[in-house]
């Protein structure tokens, strides 16, 4: 399917794109671009939500902005138009942009979801692991309970834009993104941390009073306009998690809710459909050791003064991830998966390295490609860059597939150790405990060792408890004696 579509020689229309990889749609989250402004070949116009990672969208083509034909919290269809570009802008009359869409409650076909080149039968998708079957039913709109009231919204939305577009016109204005100011007469003064706690309390800015400098709306002046709408007794609606990167802090929740309902959908809906299918699916089995540490400790006081290791981070977390991969390579019937289609165990002879990481938008795995390939300061300088990615919350879909084993580190939390549950299509994953100063014997004396426990899950069919019982008994090995990731490497 193209992403894009011809509707004269003035006017084209860009569609929510299908890359073929499993998702059937996605939500928009931000424009960077509103009616009147300029764009040019490949620059970014939105950030959409699909259930695995936030992803922007460029536009494929020079112009000016005609019309957005979703607003930001709309979930949109793959193949659906998002936004129409006037390539021959000063060349005639535009057509009255087409209102507002309001989302659609019933699944897409892949036969009029395009401009007809989509194989029959074939539901167009996003981005992800292969097309899902949980479901390609629509996702409501926050708040849409109703289709008048639907109506109603897109209708302002609509509204808004156009008086922006005639602001524009007026007096043109460089492209930035809608969240950063506002114009005499156009949107309503507020920095974008207050623009989503404006959205997610369903609260029009138009109406709220601006109490900050400038005529600025703040938090307060936001809240202040919501207190009323809330009865008494009821439950707000809780906002979403703010992305990584924003430092306000959540809105508050008054002291008489007794409940507060969040949506399941993005990446948290998505997580809860994989771990229900692969708790259901595979059959888990744990084990746990519980390991001295302490020259573990030492060698990574000692390489990070190493002059090889200069400019990576060096932590505890890399020499398990190190010490996994070496237990692999001499267990290599571990790295493994389950073809149910073809009931067949397929061997891996590469390591992608998954990397559990809790982010605002749910927990994510991105995997080190060929990790089994790279040495110590590459290895280090892959984890920084992952860590740093999914912080950001920059993790692409492709940097979440392929994934062969994991490791999750919950000792980060003070926990000691836990029973985690593999991700689909993976044949094991490590949880790393909080590594303390405990009482050991040590040289036949009690003594006080950097301690820590480690768990394995594995899938049941591919991998038989001695298989399972060698890989960590060779993880703990290593742990206690770091010169093994020389000997037996």
């Amino acid at each position: 399917m193209t992403t894009m579509t011809e509707t004269s020689a003035r006017f084209r229309e860009f569609k929510m794109p299908d890359v073929g990889e499993g998702l059937t749609e996605a939500e928009i989250l931000k424009w960077f671009v509103q009616p009147g402004d300029t764009v040019t070949d490949g620059q970014v116009v939105c950030e959409v939500e699909t259930a695995k990672a936030a992803v922007e969208l460029p536009i494929p083509f020079d112009g000016v902005v005609h019309e957005l034909r979703f607003p930001e919290g709309t979930t949109v269809d793959v193949g659906q138009v998002i936004i129409a570009i006037d390539v021959a802008p000063g060349s005639g009359d535009a057509p009255a942009p087409a209102p507002a869409a309001a989302p659609v409650q019933e699944p897409v076909e892949a036969a009029g979801s395009g401009d007809g080149d989509a194989p029959k039968g074939r539901t167009p998708v996003l981005v992800g692991y292969g097309v899902a079957e949980s479901s390609t039913k629509r996702r409501p709109r926050k708040g849409a309970s109703a289709a008048p009231e639907a109506a109603a919204v897109a209708a302002a939305v609509q509204a808004e834009l156009n008086g922006h577009a005639a602001s524009a016109a007026a007096a043109p204005a460089p492209s930035v993104p809608a969240q950063a100011g506002a114009q005499d007469g156009g949107r309503p003064l507020a920095k974008p941390p207050v623009r989503k706690l404006a959205k997610d309390l369903g609260i029009d800015l138009a109406t709220v009073v601006p109490t900050g400098k400038d005529g600025i709306i703040t938090r307060e002046d936001v809240h202040a306009a919501a207190a009323p709408a809330v009865a008494p007794g009821a439950a707000p609606v809780q906002p979403a998690p703010a992305p990584v990167t924003a430092e306000a802090p959540a809105a508050a929740v008054p002291a008489s809710a007794r409940e507060t309902r969040i949506p399941v959908k993005g990446v948290r809906k998505a997580i809860a459909q994989a771990m229900v299918g692969s708790a259901f699916t595979a059959p888990h089995v744990t084990e746990f050791v519980t390991v001295d540490v302490t020259r573990t400790m030492k060698l990574v006081a000692e390489l990070k003064e190493d002059k090889d290791m200069a400019g990576v981070r060096v932590n505890p977390l890399l020499i398990i991830a190190k010490a996994l991969l070496v237990a692999i390579k001499r267990n290599p019937e571990v790295n493994a998966a389950w073809d149910e289609a073809n009931q067949e165990i397929v061997q891996k002879h590469y390591v992608n390295l998954g990397i559990a990481a809790a982010t605002p938008r749910g927990l994510i795995v991105p995997n080190i490609k060929d990790a089994h390939d790279k040495t110590l300061p590459q290895l280090a300088a892959a984890l920084g860059e992952l860590v740093t990615t999914a912080r950001d919350g920059k993790t692409s879909p492709a940097a979440m597939a392929g994934g062969t084993v994991t490791i999750t580190n919950v000792g980060v939390f003070g926990v000691d150790t836990g029973t985690p549950i593999l991700n689909p299509g993976e044949s094991a994953i490590l949880a790393v405990g909080a590594i303390k100063l405990q009482p050991w014997v040590h040289k036949g004396k009690v003594k006080p060792r950097q301690v820590t426990t480690l768990a394995l899950s594995f899938d049941h069919r591919l991998v038989d408890g001695e298989l399972g019982s060698k890989v960590l008994a060779d993880v703990a090995a290593i742990l206690e004696q770091p010169k093994r990731l020389i000997t037996w490497a």
